[in-house]
C-alpha cells in the first residue's frame, strides 16, 4: 500500500480512537466481562462457545474396529467359521489358530485375531472353510488412533459448530460446559422513521430495526421480537427510560442514531444519567467514525454494554463489525477475530488518517477482493452484494495487488467463511 497526505477531517472530543486500537479495547473489556458457563444438552450448544477443553472420554476409538466387512482370522488359512460380530456386539476371543469369525465393519475386532480379510476377497472351500489372502495393511482401527482418553483436542474458547457437535458426541459427552449466549436488544431512535410502507414526505423507511436482529443472532446472540423496541421518542427522558428498561434484561443493549451531539441527539447525555463509562467514545474510521461502547454496572452487580451504532444504516454495520464483534468474542471467552487477507483486484482510496472499511466482493477461488458500487454511508444497496470490508490502513490507498485484511460480514453460528 501507498502512503497518502492525510486530510483533515472533523476531530470531536475527546479525540477518535484508532480502529485497530478499538477493535482490542473493546474484546478486553468483553473478556473482563465474561458471561458464566452453564452445562448444555449437545443439541443446545450450536454456536455456544466452549467454557472447558474438549476431551475425549475414551480412546477413540475405545476398542480395536474393523474398518471393512469380512472375516477376523487367526494363524493361516483355510479358516473354520465359530461365530459372528456385528457392530454393538462383543466379540468372544479367538483362542485356536485356523478359525475365524464373520465381523462387520465398525465392530469389535476380537482378541487373538491376526489379520481381517476383505469379504470380497474371500472365497469358501468346498469344505465349508473360508480362504483368502488377507491384505498386509491392518484392516482396523486401532485403540486410541485418533484420540487417548484425556487428550485436549479442542482448546477453551472454541466456537461449537456441528462438527464439533459430534466429535464432543464421539468423545462420550451428552452435555458440554459452554458460556451462555449474550442476550441483546435493539433500541431504534429517531421520529423521522417509519416502520411500514414507501419513504416520503420528509421521513425515511427504518431499515435497522428489522435487519440488526439478524445480523446480532449471526455473532451468537440471543435476541427476540419484543427486544427490539422502537422508534423511541426524540426526548431525553424517553431515552433514559428505554435503556434502562433494555438493560434490565439485556447484556447488550445496541442503539441506532444519535450519536453525535445534534439537538436531538440524546445518547450521550442518557449515558451520563445512567453513569455509564466509555470504552470507545467514537473511532477513526469511515464510514461509521460517531460509534460508540459504553459500560454500566447493574444492581446486581453484572457488567452490561451499551454499542451506540450511527443512524446511516451501512455506518450502522461498520459499528456491528469494529466493536460488536470483538465484544461479543469476549463475552464468550472467544480470541479477538483474526482477520483474513485478500488482493485488491481494483485500486479503494484512502479516508485521510482514518481507517477506511471499503466494501468488496470476495473471489475466493483467487483470494481477490473486488470493490462494490453504491456505499454510501447511507446506502444498503453495495452491503447487499458484499461479503465484507477491505481494511484501508490510515495515511494509506490501496493499490491493485495489496494484500490487505479482510472484516468479513457475519455468518450464520457456525459457518466458516474461509
Amino acid at each position: 500500500m501507498r502512503t497518502e497526505t492525510t486530510s483533515t477531517d472533523e476531530v470531536s472530543a475527546p479525540p477518535p480512537a484508532d480502529w485497530a486500537q478499538a477493535r482490542n479495547q473493546v474484546h478486553a473489556a468483553g473478556l473482563a466481562a465474561a458471561l458464566p458457563p452453564v452445562e448444555r444438552p449437545l443439541a443446545q450448544t450450536d454456536g455456544h462457545t466452549l467454557a472447558d477443553p474438549l476431551t475425549p472420554r475414551t480412546d477413540l476409538p475405545a476398542f480395536p474396529t474393523s474398518s471393512v466387512d469380512g472375516w477376523a482370522v487367526r494363524g493361516a488359512g483355510p479358516w473354520r467359521v465359530v461365530g459372528r460380530v456385528l457392530a454393538g456386539g462383543t466379540a468372544a476371543p479367538l483362542t485356536e489358530d485356523g478359525t475365524t469369525v464373520e465381523i462387520a465393519t465398525g465392530a469389535m475386532v476380537p482378541a487373538g485375531a491376526s489379520a481381517v480379510l476383505r469379504v470380497e476377497e474371500s472365497r469358501r472351500t468346498p469344505e465349508g472353510l473360508v480362504d483368502g489372502e488377507p491384505r498386509a495393511t491392518p484392516e482396523w482401527r486401532l485403540p486410541g488412533e485418533e484420540a487417548t482418553a484425556g487428550e485436549e483436542l479442542l482448546p477453551v474458547g472454541t466456537l461449537v459448530d456441528p462438527a464439533v457437535i459430534g466429535l464432543a458426541a464421539s468423545c462420550g459427552h451428552d452435555n458440554l460446559r459452554v458460556r451462555r449466549q449474550p442476550r441483546a436488544a435493539l433500541l431504534i431512535f429517531g421520529d423521522e422513521l417509519l416502520t411500514a410502507g414507501p419513504p416520503g414526505a420528509g421521513r425515511v423507511r427504518d431499515a435497522l430495526g428489522p435487519a440488526v436482529p439478524g445480523w446480532l443472532r449471526r455473532y451468537g446472540c440471543r435476541i427476540d421480537p419484543d427486544d427490539v423496541v422502537g422508534p423511541v421518542a426524540d426526548t431525553l427522558p424517553a431515552h433514559v427510560a428505554a435503556l434502562r428498561a433494555a438493560l434490565d434484561e439485556a447484556d447488550l443493549v445496541c442503539t441506532t442514531g444519535g450519536t453525535m451531539h445534534g439537538p436531538v441527539d440524546h445518547l450521550h447525555p442518557a449515558l451520563a444519567a445512567l453513569d455509564a463509562d466509555y470504552v470507545v467514545n467514537t473511532v477513526a474510521v469511515r464510514p461509521g467514525f460517531p460509534m460508540l461502547l459504553a459500560r454500566t454496572v447493574g444492581p446486581d452487580g453484572q457488567v452490561r454494554f451499551v454499542a451506540g451504532l450511527p443512524g446511516n444504516p451501512q455506518s450502522a454495520i461498520i459499528a456491528l463489525v469494529s466493536l460488536v464483534a470483538p465484544l461479543l468474542a469476549g463475552l464468550a471467552g472467544r480470541p479477538l477475530p483474526v482477520l483474513p487477507h485478500a488482493v485488491l483486484a481494483e485500486p479503494v482510496a484512502g479516508r485521510g488518517d482514518h481507517t477506511h472499511l471499503a466494501l468488496v466482493r470476495l473471489d475466493r477461488v483467487a483470494g481477490t477482493a473486488h470493490p462494490v458500487r453504491h456505499v454510501g454511508s447511507a446506502m444498503l444497496r453495495g452491503l447487499a452484494n458484499a461479503d465484507g470490508f477491505a481494511v484501508i490502513s490510515p495515511g494509506t490507498t490501496g493499490s491493485v495487488g495489496d494484500r490487505v485484511p479482510i472484516v468479513p460480514l457475519p455468518l450464520l453460528p457456525g459457518e466458516r467463511a474461509w
